[in-house]
């Protein structure tokens, strides 16, 4: 065993005790951090504009900070990024993180010198928890890939600007950057395409013992690799790989392929960062769900998902939610964010401890007809039918088509096929039970024939990667909404059909 191996076990031990400690205490450690929060905020432009100063209580907070999502909040960034001090944080954000929205264009979301451990520390517990409970600690003295967005910051009103993932390259561990692949200077690259086959390039050959991404970068840097070793599976490129991490799309619909590929199935560990937080990451190989990281300097806020975009919407904090309920998730934070939509919506599965489950995205329903369709629903539909006939998913989309006429409009899927079905309408039918199944709305609707049961279009190989590149999203951050409630998507896709 050499030596990092030899001391993460008790370091991981050490980190692990005070995490399982932090479940017992979570909604107390909640309520302290609101407290710590106001404090701060009082000071500020953004507390001075909302009377702060008078608020002492949650109760009275919800009062006096609406919910808002980024274009609601845009006008305090730009203060920031115009040099301003103590707008939404004391001082000025150490970063700017830079994100492309979904309907915002590009944002920016401010990282604070207290708010970049949360960032820093979250993935680190991650990956301390897989050791502590599994003992493998092998994989550290490896190779391992942290894909990122280019390291290469600018500077808007004086403060160091990029990616998340770019920022968070910066502040790897020393002891890791030894073991860290790719080089800073692949990382740089811009074009995706290139990016990845210089990654491909120097990983090839090396000992990979943890490999980190969105799933369909994995995927797509498995298919790269296994092209330039004429069909090795992956474990027999990296016979020491042993653990993936992931996070940023749901796992499910790649996990078949991507244990293929790999040819074994290994130790998977799923992670819930954003540019607005590290919000929760998986404890254990053997509980469903991510522990929610309730100490890390943000508290949480949860709305009923159907009552997101009400004018006066139910909020709750962490200790009255409950098992089973769709949340859109709200934080408040050490960066600077009150009251914010960070668009996505999540299921707790259990209260003791609180671990939640990511269902979808608040924008990426269909509700054309009132269904509300979200997509956890077609997730799980797709899935179950997919196991029972065989078949692979590469990538897939939904869209409404609407037609005038009762019983003309319908649920069209637009999905890419490892292996196509031998029936396809017999597996667009098996879908369709599943969905009607999990959404009683959408039951209702093909029940009084106001919908047709859904269409499945045929995406021919590698038809989504190419979408992606003809609208510039190709890359290792972006990944194709699972939902759409327009036709946008599925009309670009029309060009890509077999």
């Amino acid at each position: 065993m050499q030596i990092k191996s030899l001391l993460a076990k008790p370091f991981a031990h050490y980190i692990y005790k005070g995490i399982r400690k932090g479940m017992h205490t979570a909604v107390e450690d909640q309520e302290n951090i609101f407290k710590e929060l106001l404090k701060t905020v009082k000071l500020t432009e953004f507390g001075k504009d909302h009377n702060l100063q008078q608020v002492s209580v949650y109760e009275e907070f919800i009062q006096a900070v609406p919910i808002r999502d980024y274009e609601q909040f845009k006008p305090y960034i730009e203060k920031i990024k115009e040099g301003k001090h103590n707008v939404l944080w004391k001082g000025k954000p150490i970063y700017l993180a830079k994100t492309s929205g979904t309907t915002s264009g590009v944002k920016y979301i401010p990282i604070s010198k207290e708010s970049i451990s949360n960032h820093i520390n979250s993935a680190r517990n991650a990956l301390l928890c897989y050791i502590a409970e599994s003992g493998n600690s092998q994989f550290t003295n490896g190779k391992m890939i942290f894909l990122s967005g280019s390291p290469e910051l600018e500077r808007l009103g004086g403060i160091p600007t990029g990616r998340l993932s770019g920022i968070v390259n910066h502040h790897v561990p020393s002891y890791l950057r030894r073991n860290q692949l790719p080089s800073y200077e692949t990382n740089c690259i811009e074009d995706w395409e290139t990016k990845l086959d210089k990654i491909v390039e120097e990983t090839i050959k090396q000992d990979m013992t943890l490999i980190s991404g969105i799933p369909p970068w994995m995927q797509m840097y498995f298919d790269r690799l296994m092209e330039r070793s004429n069909g090795k599976k992956i474990k027999e490129i990296f016979p020491n790989f042993s653990v993936m991490v992931h996070g940023g799309v749901n796992f499910e619909p790649y996990r078949q392929k991507l244990f293929e590929s790999i040819g074994q199935k290994i130790a998977a560990v799923e992670t819930f960062p954003a540019s607005e937080g590290f919000f929760a990451f998986q404890d254990s190989q053997h509980a469903e769900g991510l522990l929610l990281n309730t100490n890390s300097g943000i508290f949480f806020e949860f709305v009923p998902a159907g009552e997101i975009f009400s004018p006066n919407p139910t909020r709750l904090s962490l200790k009255d939610v409950k098992v089973g309920e769709n949340y859109a998730l709200i934080v408040n934070s050490n960066a600077g964010l009150w009251g914010y939509n960070i668009g996505d919506t999540v299921k707790f599965v259990s209260t003791n401890p609180y671990r939640l489950v990511v269902t979808g995205r608040t924008k990426h329903f269909i509700s054309a007809f009132g269904e509300h369709v979200i997509g956890e629903e077609v997730e799980y539909s797709l899935i179950k039918a997919a196991e029972e006939v065989g078949v692979h998913i590469t990538e897939f989309t939904v869209a409404p088509f609407v037609q005038q006429g009762k019983g003309k409009s319908y649920h069209e899927w637009f999905i890419e096929f490892e292996n196509a079905p031998a029936d396809l309408s017999g597996f667009a039918n098996r879908v369709d039970s599943y969905l009607r199944q999990k959404n009683i709305y959408y039951n209702d609707l093909i029940t009084g024939n106001i919908l047709l049961p859904l269409h499945i279009r045929s995406v021919k190989k590698n038809g989504f990667i190419d979408y992606m590149k003809s609208i510039g999203k190709l890359g290792g951050q972006n990944k194709v909404p699972r939902l759409s409630n327009d036709r946008r998507i599925a009309t670009a896709l029309e060009q890509f059909i077999e």
